[in-house]
Parts: structure tokens; sequence; C-alpha cells
């Protein structure tokens, strides 16, 4: 099969291009504008394979997607590039109109145009894989999960732009024929992910003795899902799912912002103690939480499990220590990035 992904050199992408490469016989073109978190060297392993390509594109540019599927001519496309970040979009939310909203509408036209020429097995087979987030939901309280028939409630830009996203992506279903799948999965983490992100920073700035920021009193409540576990129950769906549906993909692992920071201390107290023998819990700092933070995410993954037998194989601990690890084996990966234009500084603060 020849596949299609956009965004591929991103945090989740580039996850999953490994993932098509090493673990099945599909070959893959990785589409990626290479904006600040879209990163080739996530994929410096991968870059030689046979069945690899690389191009460097705006999911925005008609004329170049248009190229592109003429050139490949993918039986599917998985779909995620996309900006990201919510702190990034309360102080941008231009960038994620165009790249959500009008980069989706652009591909899925791609798409449209590609499908609508196809005939027989090539027809049949054809899929198009759009992934999307649990923000969409809005907020939780205390009690309940998201399933696929939760109503969207988005709170940030960010979601607000992938909340549209999703529906352009059902309605080039229903009214075009397109063979659709849409995927919304709670928060990813582990190997090659943008030190913009909480576990990401809570690493990088306990390793270099600077205040570890926790929003709000670090109440909020997010079910954690590792990247791999991600990146095959996305192969899953793709190859397994019934198009026009939606599949919720979730970790099964809900924790308090402030207990997954203390947990990442505590690893790193094991793994990298400090020359003074202090803690890393105490370099925790309570900031000024972020504008229309939703209190809790968690996702009710039954559907996936129970039509296409996906279940996360990282436990509650063993994914948050081998990302911790990673980080230390990978520095050159890492400082890199923060030798250029990020600092880790906050973002967001909406002044």
């Amino acid at each position: 099969m020849n596949i299609l992904v956009t965004g591929g050199c991103g945090f989740i992408g580039s996850n999953l291009v490994r993932l098509l490469l090493t673990t099945t016989e599909h070959a893959v073109l990785n589409v990626d504008k290479l904006t600040y978190a879209g990163n080739r060297h996530s994929l410096d392993d991968v870059a030689a394979h046979p069945r690899y390509r690389f191009a460097q594109a705006d999911i925005g540019d008609a004329a170049a997607l248009a190229r592109l599927f003429a050139e490949f001519q993918p039986d599917a496309v998985m779909h995620l590039a996309a900006e990201s970040h919510v702190d990034r979009s309360i102080d941008g939310p231009g960038a994620f109109i165009q790249t959500n909203v009008v980069g989706t509408f652009t591909l899925l036209q791609a798409a449209r145009g590609h499908f609508e020429k196809l005939i027989g097995p090539a027809r049949e087979r054809f899929r198009f894989l759009h992934v999307s987030t649990d923000e969409v939901y809005g907020s939780l309280g205390p009690t309940g999960l998201f399933t696929e028939t939760t109503a969207y409630d988005p709170h940030s830009p960010y979601s607000a732009s992938k909340a549209a996203s999703d529906h352009l992506a059902r309605a080039w279903a229903d009214t075009y024929g397109l063979p659709v799948l849409v995927t919304n999965c709670s928060n990813n983490y582990g190997p090659y992910q943008f030190p913009e992100k909480l576990i990401p920073v809570v690493i990088l700035k306990a390793l270099r003795g600077d205040p570890i920021p926790v929003y709000g009193q670090g109440e909020n409540i997010r079910d954690w899902l590792y990247v791999g576990d991600h990146a095959e129950a996305l192969h899953a769906v793709l190859t397994r799912g019934r198009t026009g549906e939606t599949y919720n993909i979730g970790g099964n692992n809900e924790r308090r912002n402030l207990d997954l920071v203390r947990l990442l201390c505590s690893i790193l107290d094991e793994l990298r103690p400090r020359a003074d023998g202090t803690r890393y819990e105490s370099l925790i700092t309570f900031v000024a939480d972020r504008p229309g933070h939703d209190l809790r995410y968690a996702i009710d993954a039954t559907k996936i499990k129970r039509e296409l037998g996906w279940t996360p194989r990282q436990d509650h601990t063993s994914g948050f220590r081998s990302t911790v690890q990673w980080y230390l084996d990978h520095q050159p990966w890492w400082q890199s990035i923060l030798d250029g234009s990020y600092k880790l500084e906050r973002l967001g603060a909406a002044r």
C-alpha cells in the first residue's frame, strides 16, 4: 500500500512513519512543510529506507498536492499535519486556522480529486484517515469519559480549529463519498516530542536546574497515551476500521498534572540524580494558569478495543520511564532545538 502521511516530521508523524517502515510493507511519502516543530532529524534512522520518500510541501498548496498525488498514487492518506500547541494558538490563532482548517480543506479536495479518478480495486481500498484530538470535546467534570458521540465543545483556538477540520472531513465523506475515518486521541507523549509540551518541558527544565512550571495548582487531569501505542492504533484504524466511523484512542492512564510532574521528577532522581543530592521535585513552581484551561480529559476507548482489538501496550508508568530515558540518551536531538529559536519560555499567557 502507498501511504501519504502529512506532518510526518512532527512528533506523532515521525513515530508513525517509523512504524510503517519498520513493521509493515507499506511505501510512505512524507509530506511536511517543516515548520518549527517539523524536524527531519527525527527520521534520520529511516531516511535512506527504500520505501520512504520525503517532500517538503504545504498542505495548503493545492498545486503541490496535485503533483504529489499524481506522482505517488497513494492508496491511503494519513493526515497528521497540524498546528498543535494550545499555548501557541492563544498567542497566534491565525496559523491554526490556516493550517488546520484551510490546509485540511485543501488536502481533502486533493484527495477527492485523486479518489474520483480511481476505478476497481484501487477505488475500493482507498482511505483518508483524519487524525484529531480529544480537546474538541471540551472539558469533563470529575467523572465521565469522552465517547465517539460526545458533543463538540472546544474552548481554545487550537481545539476549535481541530473541531472545524473534523467537521470538514466528515462533510467530505457525506457529501462526496470520500472514504474517511476520523480518530480523536488523548495527550500523547514519548520520543521526538518538540520541547514545548508538558513532559519534555519538565524533563529539560529539571536537567537544567530551572524552576519547573506547573499551571494553576496542577489539578488539571489528562489521559496520557504513549506515542508508539497511538501509531499502532492509527495503523489498525486505517487497515481494519470501518469507513465513515470515528474511533477514540486513549491511554487509559489519567493523571493530575501535578502528580505526573512528581512522577517524572522521581524517575529523574533515579536515572540522573542531582549533583547536590536534592530532589528534582524541589524545582516545582506554580505559575498563572492557562486561559480557558480545560479541567479534565478522559477517553473511552471501548470501541477501538471491541472492533479492532487495540489496547495500549504501555502501562501507567513504563512509558513515562522510557520517555525520560530517551531524552537522557538523545541530548543532541533536543539541544539543537534549544540552541535555536525556542528556549523553553512560557507561551500562551494571553497578556
